[in-house]
C-alpha cells in the first residue's frame, strides 16, 4: 500500500515537473514580440515612459527613439506645433527632431540662486541693435489653451527680438489680444483653464516651458468683471509669467500674454527677459509631471511672498526716511524760532 502511495506520488511530481517544463516553453519574452506590435504599444505611452521604456534594453531604445512615435506624441501634446514649419527649427536630416523638443519643453526649467551662465553660440545669433551674441534674434512660441480638456486656442507667434523697441521695452509677447472668442462649453471658468507655452530660439534649436500648465494664481478684476488665472515658471531671480483674461459671465477669453516679472514686482526690460530665456534654455530641467506642477505652485507662491516682504521692507524705510527728515524739518523750524527769539 505504501509502495503504491508512494509510487503515486512519484507520478504525480513527474506530472508537475513535466507541466512547468511546458509552461516554461510556452512563455514568451518582450524580445519575441514582434517589433511593428511593439511599436505600436510604445504609442500609447506618455513621454517620460516612453523615455524610461529606452532605457531598458538595446532593442527597446530603438524602438522607443522612433520619430514617428515622438512626432505623435508632441503633436498631441501640442497641437500649436502643426503650424511650424519643419525648416524653420530643430531640422535635422529635413526634419523636425522632436525627442529633443520633449526632452526640453517638457520639464519645467530648474530655478537657480543665480543665473546660469547662457548657451554659447556664435556671433552671427547676436541681435542688431544689441552688444550681446548669445541672445536670441527671433522667439517663436507655441501657445495651447484648454479649457476642461478641450483645446480653444492654438497658434504660433513670431516674435522679432532684435528691435530697439523689443529690446528697450518690458518683455511681452501677445498670443491674441482684444479677440474675444467663446469657449465651446457654456461658461467658461479661468480655475478650468490649462495653458501651454512654450518657448523655442529657432537658432540653436532650444525650447523653454513658459508656463505652469495650471493657474498658480486666479485674481478677479471687479471693476470690469474680468478674471486673469496666470500661470508662472519662476526663474533666478525673475518669472515668467503668462496670462489669461477671460469674462467668465459671457464665456469670453480676451487676452492671452506672456511677461517677465522680477522679484520687486516690476516689469523687465526685452533685453533683460532674453538673457534670462536663453540662460534658463541651456540650464538644467526638473521634474514635469504633477507634482512637478504643484512644486511650480510653490515656488510661484514663494516669490509673491518674497515680493512682498521686499516691499513692505521698502515702505519701512521710506517711513523712516520721511520720519527723520520730517524730524531734521522740524529741528531746523525750531532754531530758527528760537533764533529770531534770542534777536
Amino acid at each position: 500500500m505504501a509502495a503504491a502511495a508512494a509510487a503515486g506520488v512519484g507520478a504525480g511530481l513527474g506530472a508537475t515537473d513535466a507541466f512547468a517544463g511546458a509552461a516554461a516553453a510556452r512563455t514568451t519574452a518582450i524580445d519575441d514580440v514582434p517589433a511593428d506590435v511593439m511599436a505600436l504599444v510604445l504609442r500609447c505611452l506618455d513621454g517620460a515612459s516612453l523615455a524610461a521604456v529606452g532605457c531598458v534594453c538595446s532593442n527597446l531604445r530603438r524602438l522607443a527613439a522612433d520619430p514617428a512615435t515622438w512626432r505623435e506624441l508632441c503633436l498631441a501634446m501640442w497641437p500649436s506645433l502643426n503650424d511650424i514649419p519643419s525648416s524653420s527649427y530643430y531640422t535635422i536630416a529635413g526634419g523636425v527632431h522632436y525627442r529633443a523638443l520633449f526632452a526640453d519643453a517638457f520639464p519645467f526649467p530648474a530655478t537657480f540662486s543665480t543665473p546660469p551662465p547662457p548657451p554659447a553660440a556664435s556671433s552671427s545669433s547676436s541681435p542688431a541693435g544689441c552688444n550681446h551674441p548669445l541672445l536670441p534674434e527671433r522667439l517663436v512660441s507655441a501657445v495651447d489653451l484648454h479649457h476642461g480638456g478641450a483645446l480653444i486656442m492654438s497658434r504660433i507667434v513670431e516674435t522679432d527680438a532684435t528691435s530697439d523697441w523689443f529690446l528697450g521695452s518690458p518683455f511681452r509677447v501677445d498670443a491674441l489680444v482684444q479677440e474675444a472668442f467663446s469657449s465651446p462649453t457654456p461658461a467658461i471658468a479661468a480655475a478650468d483653464l490649462s495653458l501651454s507655452w512654450i518657448l523655442i530660439d529657432p537658432s540653436t534649436g532650444r525650447a523653454l516651458n513658459a508656463s505652469s500648465r495650471r493657474p498658480v494664481a486666479v485674481d478677479r478684476k471687479w471693476l470690469t468683471g474680468d478674471t486673469v488665472a496666470r500661470f508662472a515658471v519662476v526663474l533666478a531671480g525673475v518669472a515668467l509669467e503668462a496670462a489669461v483674461t477671460c469674462d467668465e459671465r459671457r464665456g469670453h477669453v480676451r487676452e492671452v500674454s506672456l511677461c517677465v516679472e522680477d522679484g520687486d514686482g516690476g516689469g523687465v526690460s526685452g533685453r533683460d527677459g532674453l538673457v534670462a530665456v536663453a540662460a534658463a534654455m541651456a540650464g538644467a530641467r526638473c521634474g514635469g509631471g504633477r507634482g512637478a506642477e504643484a512644486a511650480a505652485r510653490v515656488r510661484y507662491e514663494e516669490f509673491v511672498a518674497g515680493k512682498k516682504a521686499r516691499k513692505e521692507w521698502k515702505a519701512r524705510r521710506e517711513g523712516m526716511v520721511d520720519l527723520c527728515c520730517s524730524g531734521v524739518g522740524a529741528a531746523a523750524f525750531v532754531g530758527f524760532l528760537v533764533m529770531l527769539t534770542l534777536r
